[in-house]
């Protein structure tokens, strides 16, 4: 799933559990994904495209197995709840955990079998292939999840604005007949990863940007509505 998906996430987790830090969450739910972006710049692991990249299914996780596996992710999860219990933190740790193993989660629901079942050769590999196979598809339920995370938390229209913006600047990757900047990746496996790491940087940032401007909107929208009801019953339309 792309970047500001797994960011919004971090919603989800922000208003079930109002004290916990939305920093931590927001670096949880992406610590995956800045594994791989670490593990490629170091070589360990691998990303390939086709010779013309015209959508995201020309793009190739080709080798991740210590960032993007199921027992990866499960280790990691469980040394989160470990320290947390070290720490007297048991839940806190529990939720961080949760929040690392949503990364995965999201990725197997639309990633091309490249999801690795554990960092060993010949370890089977999962994935729903919507990306290489079905990527309208897929952009429709990136878009529906990132809404549903704004609902969940109950976003305001700047929250609402940043998870459709930031799908709909993803939409030339879902759409081979929409032009788009992904041909300049081909052959570019490291730009690609630079590029990604971009955009989880900035989509952290807008999610935590717009979530603290909430409390703002609701109060702006709740004067603005104390405004019209007294304009109203300025002009008798509303009984005092």
């Amino acid at each position: 799933m792309f970047a500001i998906n797994h960011a919004a996430t971090a919603w989800i987790f922000k208003r079930r559990l109002e004290d916990v830090s939305l920093v931590a969450l927001l670096l949880s739910v992406q610590a995956m994904e800045f594994a791989w972006v670490a593990l490629n710049y170091l070589g360990v692991e691998h990303t390939t495209t086709e010779p013309i990249v015209r959508y995201v299914g020309d793009i190739h996780l080709a080798y991740m197995p210590y960032s993007h596996s199921v027992l990866t992710a499960l280790g990691a999860a469980l040394l989160a709840w470990s320290m947390g219990v070290l720490a007297g933190r048991a839940r806190l740790g529990a939720i961080l955990g949760f929040a690392l193993l949503s990364h995965l989660l999201l990725d197997l629901l639309t990633h091309n079998g490249d999801i690795a079942l554990g960092p060993y050769r010949d370890a089977p590999k999962y994935g729903t292939f919507l990306y290489g196979r079905l990527a309208p598809l897929a952009f429709l339920v990136e878009l529906a999840y990132g809404l549903v995370c704004w609902w969940i938390f109950r976003g305001s229209r700047t929250l609402l604005a940043i998870v459709v913006g930031f799908n709909l600047a993803n939409i030339s990757e879902f759409f081979r007949s929409i032009p788009g900047p992904e041909d300049a990746l081909a052959g570019r496996p490291l730009t690609l990863v630079t590029v990604i790491l971009v955009q989880i940087v900035i989509t952290m940032w807008a999610v935590w940007w717009g979530a603290a401007k909430v409390p703002t909107d609701v109060e702006s929208n709740r004067d603005e509505n104390m405004s019209h009801a007294e304009r109203l019953s300025g002009l008798g339309f509303v009984e005092r």
